[in-house]
């Protein structure tokens, strides 16, 4: 009898518990990334596409940079996130003067703040 109430008693605990847990909502940090975000990471994953590939002139330029057509190719998804902020046309050129560099390093700093966000808020949530 004593068992059959120790196993009865934990059983309820153990339902107790899940139930309890279910409500715990686990927040995916990818879920609150905005699409010019993702659309950034994708254009970095880019770089590794064949097409996108250090050609042997680029590599043997020994250049810690990447190349203006490497460049080229983060420019769209650079632009697209800093306007997500609501920087205008004029703001961009003005800040950045056209340099290309200039741009995808102010995406970089835009795309680095808006992830401590998100790491930031999923923390607070969890």
């Amino acid at each position: 009898m004593k068992n059959s109430i120790s196993c009865l008693l934990l059983v309820a605990l153990t339902i107790f518990g899940s139930c309890s847990s279910e409500n715990a909502v686990v927040t995916n940090p990818e879920t609150l990334k905005s699409p010019e975000m993702e659309a950034f990471a994708k254009a970095f994953k880019n770089l590794n596409n064949p097409e996108n590939k250090l050609t042997d002139e680029e590599r043997r330029s020994g250049s810690t940079e990447l190349s203006d057509r490497r460049k080229k190719t983060l420019i769209p998804a650079s632009l697209e996130l800093i306007k997500s902020t609501g920087a205008t046309d004029q703001e961009i050129e003005r800040k950045t003067k056209g340099d290309m560099s200039a741009i995808i390093v102010w995406a970089i700093q835009i795309n680095n703040s808006k992830n401590s966000e998100i790491k930031n808020k999923v923390q607070s949530e969890n």
